[in-house]
C-alpha cells in the first residue's frame, strides 16, 4: 500500500492535504505533517493543507488559503476521517484522485486508494510508516517540523500514552521521533495548559456530573453555561477525558449545547460506544467517539443507550 500511495504522489504536480472538521491534534498532526514531509522530498511539487483553522491549534501550525482552481489536476490527500461527510472542505472530490489514509472502521471506503488501519493508535502513526517506506525506498529524510506534528498527533490521539491504542509500534514511533529537534516541553504546554476559565469550567463538570450504577455517567453543558464560565463550544474538547479518573466508571457522555445542536462526545473505559455513535449519525473509535443532538429529548436517549451498553 505505501507504494502504491507513493507511486500516485510522483505522478502529480499539485498535492491538496484534508482533514476532518473540528480538528484535533492528530488531524493536524497527520495533514500537515504530511505536508511537510512530502514538500521536503518533493520541492518542485505544490503541497496545500485545506481546511477551516481552528484557533484552539494555533500552537500547532495553520492550514493553508486553497483556491478553487488548485484542485484542477491535483491529487488529495485525506487523512483522519472514516466518512465524506466529516472532511472538512468538500471540494476535495473536485481533484483528480483521492488517497484516504485513516485508522478508524472503514464504514465509508471512499477514495481511489485507501489505506486505512484500525490497529493504529493514530493517523500520525500512518504517516510516520509511510516516511520509514519512503526512507527505505526513495531516500526521503523527515524535516523537524513534520516530526513535531506527527509527535503531537500520537501523544493527542492516545491520551499522552494512557489509552490502549498506544501498542509497543506507537511507543517505539515515539522513541524515534523524540530523537528530532522540537520543544517537546512547549509542545506540551500548547496542548494541554488552559485558561483559567476553562478550569473554572472543569470543576463545573467535576461537581455536576451524574453517574448510573451501571458505571454510565453524563453531563449537559448548555448554552448559559458556556456563556457564564467564557469558553466556547470548540474550547471544551479540552475536558472531553476529564472523568476518566472517576472509580467506577465503565463510560461517559458530554454534551456541549451549540446554536443548532448538540455536540455528543462519548469515551469508555471499556464498553464499545462507536456503534452507539453511529445510531445517532456520529462515528469513530470503540473506545472514544462523538455524535450530534438534536434536542435535549434526543440527548436522553443517548444516556439511555449508554446505561444499557454499560449495565450488559
Amino acid at each position: 500500500m505505501n507504494s502504491q500511495i507513493i507511486d500516485t504522489i510522483k505522478q502529480f504536480d499539485t498535492i491538496i492535504i484534508h482533514r476532518h472538521v473540528r480538528p484535533d491534534p492528530d488531524a493536524y498532526g497527520s495533514q500537515l505533517g504530511l505536508k511537510y514531509l512530502l514538500q521536503h522530498n518533493y520541492p518542485t511539487k505544490r503541497i496545500l493543507a485545506a481546511g477551516e483553522h481552528d484557533f484552539t491549534l494555533d500552537f500547532l501550525d495553520f492550514p493553508d488559503a486553497v483556491k478553487d482552481a488548485d484542485f484542477e489536476g491535483a491529487l488529495v490527500i485525506v487523512t483522519d476521517t472514516a466518512n465524506t461527510e466529516r472532511v472538512d472542505d468538500q471540494r476535495y472530490l473536485q481533484g483528480t484522485k483521492v488517497i484516504k489514509i485513516d485508522h478508524h472502521p472503514n464504514d465509508d471506503a471512499y477514495g481511489d486508494v485507501v489505506w486505512v488501519d484500525i490497529s493504529a493508535s493514530s493517523a500520525s502513526e500512518l504517516v510516520y510508516e509511510l516516511f520509514t517506506y519512503g526512507q527505505q525506498n526513495e531516500g526521503w529524510a523527515l524535516p523537524n517540523k513534520a516530526a513535531r506534528l506527527l509527535y503531537a498527533g500520537i501523544v493527542g490521539d492516545t491520551g499522552r500514552f494512557l489509552f490502549p491504542s498506544a501498542t509497543q509500534k506507537t511507543f517505539e514511533i515515539a522513541g524515534e521521533l523524540i530523537k528530532y529537534d522540537f520543544d517537546r516541553t512547549a509542545l506540551y504546554n500548547g496542548m494541554y495548559e488552559m485558561d483559567r476559565s476553562l478550569l473554572h469550567l472543569q470543576g463545573y463538570i467535576y461537581q455536576n456530573f451524574k453517574m448510573d450504577e451501571s458505571g454510565a455517567a453524563y453531563v449537559k453543558i448548555t448554552l448559559e453555561i458556556l456563556k457564564e464560565f467564557g469558553v466556547t463550544a470548540t474550547e471544551t474538547s479540552l475536558l472531553v477525558s476529564s472523568l476518566g479518573n472517576v472509580k467506577g466508571m465503565k463510560a461517559w457522555v458530554i454534551f456541549i449545547e451549540e446554536e443548532t445542536e448538540i455536540r455528543v462526545r462519548l469515551r469508555s473505559k471499556g464498553p464499545v460506544i462507536n456503534e452507539l455513535a453511529k445510531e445517532f449519525g456520529g462515528g469513530g473509535h470503540p473506545m472514544a467517539s462523538g455524535a450530534t443532538a438534536y434536542s435535549w429529548e434526543e440527548a436522553d436517549r443517548v444516556i439511555d443507550r449508554l446505561i444499557e451498553i454499560c449495565s450488559s
